[in-house]
């Protein structure tokens, strides 16, 4: 049921929304949320513009670091290949035929809950919940990895010192 449902899911955001510049702005967008790049530039803009809670904004540059390598560790442990539609091949390229969790996904969340008492929340989960996205509609993950990122991801943003 869950495969079906996520073939399903899949197959929906490859399937709407997918117009030339459309896809441009997901791929830049998701581009930038390589290796947590988006959010070292938040967190380091952060720091500069807001030296008072300088610590606040290097201890989530901290967690998005320790959450990628956490995430790359998982990733080797589940092992998981990316999806294969044959009809609809991925529009952006992968580092890792790994995907399971999506570091996009655990990045973006980890980053989101180690800010949201620095920064607002809704805007810092809105915009997880989108690079999230981002990964699924380029067809590089199942919705269950960037769910599952997620849930890693605050988890791991809540508990790194």
């Amino acid at each position: 049921m869950l495969r079906r449902l996520d073939l399903g899911l899949l197959t929906l955001l490859r399937t709407r929304g997918h117009h030339p510049a459309a896809e441009r702005a997901v791929l830049a967008f998701t581009r930038a949320g390589e290796h947590g790049v988006l959010w070292y530039l938040v967190a380091v803009a952060g720091a500069v513009g807001h030296p008072r809670r300088r610590d606040d904004y290097m201890r989530a540059a901290r967690v998005v670091f320790l959450a990628y390598l956490a995430n790359i560790a998982l990733k080797h442990v589940v092992r998981r290949a990316r999806p294969l539609l044959e009809d609809l091949p991925a529009i952006s390229p992968t580092i890792s035929e790994l995907s399971y969790p999506s570091a996009h996904s655990t990045t973006s969340f980890a980053a989101a809950a180690a800010l949201r008492g620095t920064l607002p929340a809704p805007p810092l989960y809105a915009l997880a919940g989108a690079m999230a996205l981002s990964r699924v509609y380029v067809g590089v993950h199942y919705p269950s990895d960037v769910a599952a990122g997620a849930v890693f991801g605050t988890a791991l943003g809540e508990l790194i010192p």
